[in-house]
């Protein structure tokens, strides 16, 4: 039943229909000066999936679909990882994400495959290394050319990749060190030894040799992209892993479950604090072991405990799990 209301005491609830440009937090008032409220501040989201359109054609539908939902319910969050080349669709908990998805599916008549997100690795290296590559292709008429001696290095954490040249005399143009460079940006993004973003590394082309004709942007590319693998392969590679911080409010009795569980997903507990009738309990755990944390969590404690979690920094993966991770890799491309 629908019942016209002339005025709404605080705290009421109510419709309003054909507002076009009105949105989840605003503030509607009849006043001569505006009304200002403080932003709500909602909780951070702690469930993922992975989430495409099963029909291809379906993607610009799939895009408005997860803008108005997310308009509608800032709460369910979406993002497009440049790292795994997913979107990840987040929110409050499993039946959450449920429900909106069923939404999209009823309202935009859009079938949607979800699955575990890829845990965005990173590779770097130990060691100085240093390598020459040429790349010589002859196939009638003018053909490619490029030789390229380039040394690599670690750098500290979160620095980046850094790219120099200091080339001397006149065996290579000037000219071609932009086409290297970009030959190594390209196998920093695409990644050496696990299809994993390259990080935290120095890059020098110091030397080379090239053709008076046959030499090219794309020889010279191409050239690069093999010196910096070759180098990057004998520098003592490794994975880096992401840690995510988490904070889980749990009743007293329901603690040595949770500390065994968040121990037994490789999480270092960083400290204890007690919030009312809840422990509160700080830990740092890899992401690779927090997919569906908050299900297994609300199992674990009857539905009373609850927990947020963000991302804290990268560190360096155990070798045994990074052998996984790089032959899980290898295979896939074989079988590719």
């Amino acid at each position: 039943n629908r019942k016209d209301a002339g005025q709404l005491p605080a705290g009421s609830i109510a419709a309003v229909v054909k507002l076009k440009n009105t949105h989840t937090g605003d503030t509607l008032a009849e006043a001569k000066e505006p009304i200002t409220y403080k932003p709500t501040e909602y909780p951070l989201p702690n469930i993922h999936f992975a989430m495409v359109p099963a029909t291809r054609g379906d993607e610009e539908k799939f895009s408005t679909a997860l803008s108005k939902i997310h308009e509608e319910d800032p709460t369910f969050v979406f993002e497009t990882n440049q790292e795994t080349k997913q979107t990840i669709i987040s929110g409050m908990g499993e039946m959450h994400i449920t429900n909106q998805i069923d939404r999209m599916k009823r309202r935009y008549k859009i079938d949607i495959s979800i699955s575990e997100p890829k845990v965005p690795y990173r590779e770097t290296i130990k060691s100085n290394s240093e390598s020459k590559y040429r790349h010589k292709k002859q196939s009638g008429g003018a053909g490619q050319f490029a030789e390229v001696w380039m040394r690599i290095s670690p750098k500290e954490r979160g620095e980046g990749v850094e790219f120099t040249e200091s080339l001397s005399g006149q065996n290579v143009d000037r000219g071609f060190v932009p086409s290297v460079s970009k030959g190594v940006k390209a196998v920093c993004a695409d990644g050496v030894i696990a299809g994993c973003k390259v990080v935290d590394l120095k890059v020098d082309f110091y030397d080379g040799k090239m053709h008076s004709v046959d030499s090219n942007d794309m020889a010279f590319q191409i050239a690069g992209r093999g010196a910096f693998k070759d180098a990057f392969e004998s520098a003592k590679p490794y994975l880096l892993e992401p840690i995510y911080e988490i904070e889980v409010h749990v009743p007293q009795r329901f603690m040595g479950d949770v500390m065994g569980d968040i121990s037994s997903r490789r999480g270092r507990v960083q400290g204890m604090d007690s919030d009312g009738h809840f422990q509160v309990i700080k830990a740092r755990v890899p992401l690779a072991n927090l997919n569906k944390y908050s299900t297994v969590l609300r199992s674990m404690t009857q539905g009373a405990a609850e927990h947020t979690e963000k991302f804290s920094h990268y560190e360096e993966m155990p070798r045994e799990l990074a052998q996984k991770v790089v032959g899980a890799y290898k295979a896939s491309r074989e079988e590719n």
